[in-house]
């Protein structure tokens, strides 16, 4: 057997113990023999994850279920297979439920011709839908479940005591998870997400892709006013809420105004 090495108290995450990267942030919660995964990432790495998971003790009959925090492919694709093997329900936001179900490649990022990535994305059944506010018990423990859209319309957080599993919502660095309308992005709610953590009185995020890091307001705040102003760029398409500069245009267009008057009068 392996040594168990938690981040926190009932708290491990898979990248962590193992010392190297294998994926995604993949959280094991527990309490007593009772455990949980957050997250699975990609099928191919499964065995070696569900592998680790027996080398530090926990009984594979004691898990409660794979939560899925929202439906893109480096998340969830070994989550039929993870199902399979550890015989456990899988939970997950009811607008995750059709992309998972149906196993759609386009809303789940498994299929981006452009870039050349053409994943497979098996279909899983959701045995339970779960929405802001459940508490899912683990052992003597509570996880507090946290609708959070914004990088997908399904996000999903997670509150265990004062951690916060935070998604694809921030990375250390102040980046946020990929907006991209195709997969159900929406800036403005993006916004009130990260408005939520940051009211919050959460010390630590635990976030799906980096490193753990402190909760730090000035870093939130920073993140917030740079999606502010996405809302009225082009920067990210049909995601901006108003392009001013096409009003801008509209009426250089009506008044018949040259680009050197523009200039001048600028």
């Amino acid at each position: 057997m392996l040594e168990r090495r938690p981040l926190f108290p009932g708290v491990i995450e898979i990248n962590h113990q193992a010392g190297w990267r294998i994926g995604c942030s993949v959280y094991l919660l527990f309490d007593e023999n009772e455990w949980i995964l957050v997250d699975i990432g990609y099928e191919e790495n499964v065995d070696e994850i569900v592998e680790l998971i027996r080398q530090i003790d926990f009984p594979i009959s004691q898990c409660l279920g794979l939560i899925a925090t929202h439906a893109d492919v480096d998340h969830i694709q070994g989550l039929a297979k993870a199902k399979s093997l550890l015989k456990a329900p899988a939970f997950a936001h009811p607008k995750a439920v059709e992309s998972l179900e149906k196993g759609d490649r386009i809303k789940t990022f498994a299929e981006i011709s452009a870039q050349n990535v053409h994943l497979e994305m098996p279909v899983v059944r959701i045995e339970k839908s779960i929405v802001d506010g459940d508490r899912i018990k683990i052992g003597n423990r509570e996880l507090e479940v946290w609708h959070t859209p914004g990088h997908t319309d399904s996000q999903l957080a997670f509150r265990f005591d004062d951690l916060l599993l935070s998604g694809d919502n921030i990375y250390r660095d102040g980046s946020v998870g990929a907006i991209d309308a195709h997969h159900g992005s929406d800036i403005p709610s993006f916004i009130s997400s990260l408005e939520r953590i940051a009211a919050s009185d959460i010390e630590w995020l635990l976030p799906s892709h980096g490193p753990v890091f402190r909760k730090n307001d000035e870093l939130l705040e920073k993140t917030i006013t740079r999606l502010k102003g996405y809302l009225t760029l082009a920067d990210f398409g049909t995601c901006a809420t108003h392009w001013p500069l096409m009003d801008e245009w509209d009426k250089e267009l009506a008044e018949g105004r040259l680009p050197s008057e523009r200039t001048q009068t600028a």
